[in-house]
């Protein structure tokens, strides 16, 4: 947490409960265990920094009104020497005053801690895998993709900053049923080349361009060597193609900024023989059992909605078992919290998951999943599939193409992952405050023009005793703002939601906006103006760190 405002809650709070533990000892009030309260900060602050209702919760315990509680909270209760100047009653509320010092302390722990401010060690170092993306490396990456990519790697981030050891992973699924329907959809392109008149293509085969594409890169270095054996075309074309698409996300992630600690091959599963080691466990465990000549897994004994299964009657396992298999590996590998990014057309499968975690010996409670809800493309406000430049479906690569990357990171973590979202094509390229992008960027880019202008004024630096000149309406209310910046990190990782910070981003902007627009810089006293300055780097600071997070340009003009 911020070392000012923790402080200033536990102060607070120990303020409140001490106070009522005084009128318990003096029979003012009951003996009673003192009722959760809460502490807020008031939509309208000329009512106080701080609201406590912890007269309004303990109505029922001590069996007085309100009004009357918060009274007798008031008068035991001593604020010398504390953070706080005075204290109000407000319909039972006690709403709480900051002495004047505390706004100048924010600007100085911003401006001490530049580049580290916002962090804290709320995750107290726990070790935490966080899988995302994972696309199927037979074809092009989706929307889908995309919002799952910014929302992964924002939340590494996030969690990063709230004090946890995160590393990024990939799973490349490089095995199983999807690459045979890979290898037969390429062969049979493949033959199709060569073959005079159709050559039957499978109805289940992937029907994309980019199959097409490879197919005729193979032909073209091999010709048609491969027509005579079709299994070992297949075994062939995918080993060449498989590298290359997997080569080929790598890069485009890559291009959309995000860079992966672990590509992680499903492949690898079946080679160390982890897959059949987890099936033997289920086994042992009275968790299997045979039927239609497949193995199944009492799925329904460890929360699932059915059971499943595990060996097919053809001896080859499901994607199932690999995947329990996988989150076995990730457990085994030390990490204390798993995190994945799904879409949220896989909500049956969390609980599956984590019945076979809890299943093997893991604790559940270790696995948790982020579900994503789809996006919907908008150009003109009309929904689209197909980019009106290229003709081409979109997919990551072609959004790229048509938007920046700084526009698709940001926007797609404009909305909790479980809502549905609109991508509008125009506003990510719109330079307007429409565009939350530019909005922001543009108060970066403010202030460093700001900084840039003042350079020659020979402003002295400003000191504690400037600082306190910060006492207007609009400098106050961007500080207490400002102030919520690490509880902001804090609470994004413990909600697993980055929009959090997007939004607290975009808020802070119009904060500096409104400041800027109520308070000069340039032509008032020196002293003040020094402060102000110092106010305004503090901001800058905070914007930026919030955009590092977000991995987003922070531009120092446009």
């Amino acid at each position: 947490m911020s070392v000012i405002l923790s402080g200033i809650r536990d102060e607070l709070r120990g303020l409140v409960s001490s106070a009522l533990n005084s009128a318990m000892d003096e029979g003012l009030l009951p003996q009673a265990e003192i009722p959760a309260f809460s502490i807020d900060i008031p939509q309208n602050t000329s009512f106080g920094d701080y609201a406590v209702n912890a007269a309004m919760v303990g109505a029922r315990t001590f069996r007085k009104a309100p009004p009357v509680i918060a009274q007798i909270i008031v008068d035991k209760m001593s604020l010398a020497g504390t953070s706080f100047e005075r204290v109000e009653i407000a319909a039972g509320f006690l709403n709480f005053f900051l002495t004047k010092n505390f706004w100048p302390s924010v600007v100085q722990e911003v401006l001490d801690k530049k580049e580290a401010y916002g962090r804290s060690d709320f995750g107290q170092g726990k070790k935490v895998l966080l899988e995302f993306v994972s696309a199927n490396p037979t074809g092009p990456m989706h929307i889908g993709n995309a919002r799952g990519g910014a929302l992964g790697d924002c939340l590494a981030s996030v969690m990063d900053f709230a004090g946890y050891t995160v590393s990024r992973e990939f799973y490349v699924n490089d095995a199983g049923n999807q690459i045979e329907k890979f290898a037969v959809s390429l062969a049979s392109r493949y033959m199709q080349i060569f073959c005079e008149g159709d050559y039957a293509f499978p109805e289940d085969g992937y029907q994309g361009e980019d199959i097409k594409v490879l197919a005729m890169e193979f032909a073209d270095i091999h010709g048609d060597f491969y027509t005579k054996d079709f299994d070992l075309l297949k075994k062939d074309i995918v080993a060449y193609a498989l590298p290359k698409n997997i080569a080929e996300l790598e890069e485009n992630l890559a291009r959309y900024r995000i860079v992966y600690d672990k590509w992680f091959r499903e492949s690898e599963l079946y080679k160390t023989g982890e897959i059949k080691e987890t099936i033997a466990l289920l086994t042992e465990k009275g968790l299997t059992y045979e039927k239609d000549d497949a193995l199944w897994y009492k799925a329904t004994e460890c929360g699932g909605e059915k059971d499943e299964v595990l060996v097919r009657a053809n001896g080859n396992s499901t994607y199932f078992a690999a995947d329990i298999a996988y989150h076995r590996n990730k457990f085994l590998r030390g990490f204390d919290l798993l995190i994945n990014v799904w879409g949220a057309d896989h909500h049956g499968h969390v609980s599956r998951m984590k019945g076979a975690m809890e299943a093997i010996g893991f604790d559940p409670a270790g696995l948790h999943i982020v579900l994503m809800q789809m996006v919907r493309l908008l150009q003109d406000g009309v929904p689209i599939r197909v980019s009106k430049r290229t003709g081409k479906s979109i997919t990551l690569v072609t959004l790229l193409d048509e938007v920046p990357v700084d526009a698709a990171r940001l926007l797609f973590n404009l909305r909790d992952p479980n809502m549905q979202f609109d991508f509008d094509l125009e506003l990510a390229v719109k330079n307007s405050s429409e565009n939350p992008v530019y909005y922001i960027q543009y108060a970066h880019a403010r202030i460093c023009s700001i900084l840039r202008n003042l350079e020659n004024d020979s402003l002295p630096s400003s000191t504690s005793e400037d600082l306190l000149l910060l006492t207007h309406p609009a400098e106050k209310e961007l500080i207490r703002f400002m102030a919520r910046f690490t509880d902001e990190i804090a609470a994004a990782a413990k909600e697993y939601d980055p929009s959090r910070v997007t939004r607290y981003v975009i808020e802070l902007a119009g904060y500096f906006h409104k400041f800027y627009d109520s308070c000069r810089v340039k032509g008032v006293e020196p002293n003040l103006a020094a402060a102000r300055l110092s106010l305004c780097e503090a901001v800058r600071i905070t914007i930026a760190n919030t955009l590092r997070i977000l991995n987003v340009s922070a531009p120092d003009s446009m």
